[in-house]
């Protein structure tokens, strides 16, 4: 979740990869995964979709005990607003939903008031779909 992400479990990350264009997303879901490598697209076993992850520099070292290295996924479920505008996140936001344009390398970012259920992004905009408050 993204309240328990601390700045410094991700301060190695030297880059944020994203799959989609985050600006037409109003937030995105983060998570610590545990991963076998620094750097590359991980496998995703989620439900939806992953749509961007975090890479480590070379000082990241990886968990004595597993010898995985906590990275950050974003992700999004079928039931998130950018699939069901007028579903169950139409205002409001999951717990670990983030606005994606407050998120940077070794930073946690934070909700705002898009994310939170308005004003609506270009997606929803072009759409023509208004959101319930």
């Amino acid at each position: 979740m993204s309240s328990l992400i601390t700045e410094d479990e991700i301060s190695y990350e030297t880059e944020l990869v994203w799959l989609e264009d985050v600006n037409c997303l109003d937030y995105v879901r983060q998570s610590l995964d545990r991963l076998p490598s620094r750097r590359g697209k991980p496998a995703y076993y989620r439900d939806g979709r992953m749509v961007g992850y975090a890479q480590l520099g070379p000082r990241a070292r990886p968990s004595r005990s597993s010898g995985t290295f906590r990275r950050r996924v974003f992700w999004l479920l079928p039931h998130d607003r950018d699939s069901v505008p007028d579903g169950l996140y139409a205002s409001g936001a999951p717990a670990e939903a983030i606005d994606p344009r407050t998120l940077a390398p070794g930073d946690k970012g934070r909700k705002t008031e898009r994310s939170e259920g308005g004003p609506p992004s270009p997606a929803v905009q072009e759409l023509g779909i208004e959101l319930s408050w």
